[in-house]
């Protein structure tokens, strides 16, 4: 007798998520194991809530069109799980006779289904538990990048590239832009942003992010040192940047319901502002910041195709891990080769996804941890697609009669 299928979307989305949503409802319904697929509206909570839907009998227009819908569509949660909730959910699960057990998010989504799993199986009610990875910010472990990396990635690129274009031809009135970017533990979306440079005095001219302790004095030695050469400085920072001591340069103290400082400009502060404050105190100077938030996460006009394709594989291959059984894995992305790009898509057990995160290597950061290597383009550059290419005026003088 079949049994049928659930799958949720949690934490932040990303422009391709909708893309794997897709990926597994198309596989359910060619399955010979899987009867029904449904979708939780608002991740576990609403589950716990009884609101489902009927993911199966979903029209092929919109079907087809979650592939290039960016956001959740089935709503996300940051429910961080309590014991009272457990049997609740199995109560749900015997309810809709699901034994099918999908979700797609991050490293707090990948703790979620392990711990349901295990809680089902312990108590004599088995399901296949299967994460689908998700997250702009590139730190889960155990794959070579998440769906949703790259076009986020692609996102920032261009905007540094366009401010830093902005920057150069407004030097006489502005010396300075300060760029924020997401990623709490993790710098590859600030670290992406080097692809928008063609040439030394392209943006961006200085990178910060996580993986280093912040320096101030040595932050402003280097912004000086770029004004001096360039006229002007363009700055890419990552949201979680901390202090040797531990204190976020953001001077958040706020926190969400895992224990994630959440950053950004809550209280009336964040790192892109403190950063501004810093250069224009000490040089005097009169700059810009640009804080784009959750607006990389859903900018479908710049989803990048190859990230779109790999979002929508990974959720079909996400039914055809658990149509043999395979229980508690999270799809993930084996590179095999740079150049030609190739991937392989592979598995890792959630157990770890959940409890690992994966910084950038300091491998692919120069010596001062302030700009990133060739080594990280070689990574980086597969994965984002073609760039535009802009002119700029060459400096002739005029020919005296």
């Amino acid at each position: 007798m079949k049994s049928n299928a659930i799958i949720g979307q949690s934490g932040g989305p990303t422009a391709v998520i909708n893309a794997s949503l897709a990926g597994v409802i198309e596989k359910t319904r060619k399955s010979g194991k899987i009867a029904d697929i449904y979708g939780m509206k608002f991740g576990i909570e609403g589950f716990m809530q009884e609101k489902i839907i009927d993911l199966g009998n979903q029209t092929d227009r919109i079907i087809s069109g979650l592939r290039t819908t960016p956001s959740s569509a089935l709503g996300s949660s940051r429910h961080k799980l309590q014991q009272q909730d457990f049997p609740k959910i199995m109560k749900m699960l015997k309810k809709y006779n699901i034994r099918y057990f999908f979700m797609i998010g991050g490293n707090d989504t990948m703790d979620t289904i392990n711990r349901i799993e295990s809680y089902c199986n312990d108590n004599g009610y088995e399901i296949v538990g299967t994460g689908i990875p998700k997250t702009v910010d590139n730190d889960l472990y155990g794959t070579d990048h998440t769906p949703g990396f790259p076009s986020a990635a692609r996102t920032n690129i261009l905007n540094v590239m366009h401010a830093g274009i902005l920057a150069r031809d407004m030097q006489k009135v502005d010396k300075f832009v300060i760029y924020q970017t997401i990623g709490r533990n993790a710098g590859w979306l600030a670290a992406a942003t080097a692809l928008a440079k063609r040439k030394k005095e392209d943006a961006p001219h200085l990178i910060y992010t996580p993986e280093f302790y912040f320096n101030k004095e040595e932050f402003l030695k280097d912004a000086g040192l770029c004004i001096d050469k360039y006229g002007w400085v363009s700055v890419v920072c990552g949201e979680g940047l901390k202090f040797e001591d531990g204190t976020p340069v953001s001077a958040s103290k706020t926190q969400d319901k895992f224990n994630n400082v959440e950053f950004g400009a809550m209280g009336g502060s964040s790192v892109g502002m403190n950063l501004h404050r810093m250069i224009a105190d000490e040089y005097g100077y009169r700059g810009e910041f640009q804080i784009t938030e959750s607006l990389i996460m859903c900018d479908a006009d710049r989803t990048v195709n190859l990230d779109r394709r790999e979002a929508f594989i990974c959720g079909i291959e996400a039914v055809k891990l658990a149509e043999k059984g395979r229980s508690g894995y999270m799809i993930a992305l084996e590179r095999k080769s740079d150049n030609p790009y190739k991937i392989k898509y592979t598995k890792v057990l959630l157990s770890d996804v959940a409890i690992k995160a994966k910084p950038m290597p300091r491998e692919y950061f120069n010596k001062k941890g302030n700009f990133v290597n060739k080594k990280f383009i070689e990574y980086i550059k597969p994965l984002i697609g073609k760039l535009p290419e802009f002119v700029e005026l060459e400096n002739k003088t005029i020919k005296q009669g």
